[in-house]
């Protein structure tokens, strides 16, 4: 089986180039395979990603007219028999607790707000959903992944999955198998 003939390792979002991985970013730069959009993963056949991640990308995906929905959907669909889908996105139910935990400074609860709201540094760095474990888990368990698990870290790549704030974790990773 030729490197062709192989399903896809894709990394959504991501800018860490590593063997056996493809990036899909919206944005062009080094090392980015396939500049696009993750709610249109036309580009890819059925069945053939045998891996997808994504760390801190589905969070800026809207929730309305089902857009987030269909997104986890097409990650299904473009998945093996099989294959796992690693997301990371921050926690709102952490986030949450952090931004009315009582000692938080100003400055501190305004960064706690930025991580929910997103950065907004650029035109893409905007959060339009909140996810929860539970709220996650729904979506794709509808999307017709048949395992979704939360895990600790993916140990992948150096990327936001492992950010705490104060000591405290603040996303979300959860492994989603279809």
């Amino acid at each position: 089986m030729s490197d062709a003939d192989e399903p896809l390792r894709l990394h959504v979002g991501g800018c860490e180039v590593r063997a056996g991985w493809k990036i899909l970013n919206i944005q062009d730069g080094p090392g980015v395979d396939f500049v696009g959009d993750c709610t249109d993963l036309s580009r890819f056949a059925d069945g053939s990603v045998a891996e997808m991640y994504a760390s801190h990308v589905y969070e800026h995906i809207a929730y309305g007219g089902n857009v987030l929905l269909n997104a986890f959907k097409e990650v299904h669909r473009v998945l093996v028999p099989g294959g796992r889908f690693m997301m990371s996105v921050p926690d709102l139910d952490t986030l949450c607790k952090l931004f009315v935990h009582p000692q938080l400074s100003p400055d501190q609860r305004f960064h706690v707000m930025r991580m929910i709201f997103g950065g907004q540094i650029d035109e893409h760095d905007f959060h339009r959903v909140g996810l929860t474990a539970e709220i996650a888990g729904s979506y794709l368990y509808t999307a017709g992944f048949t395992t979704v698990r939360r895990v600790a870290d993916f140990g992948l790549f150096k990327d936001t999955s492992t950010l705490q704030f104060l000591g405290v974790p603040v996303s979300l990773n959860v492994e989603a198998v279809k």
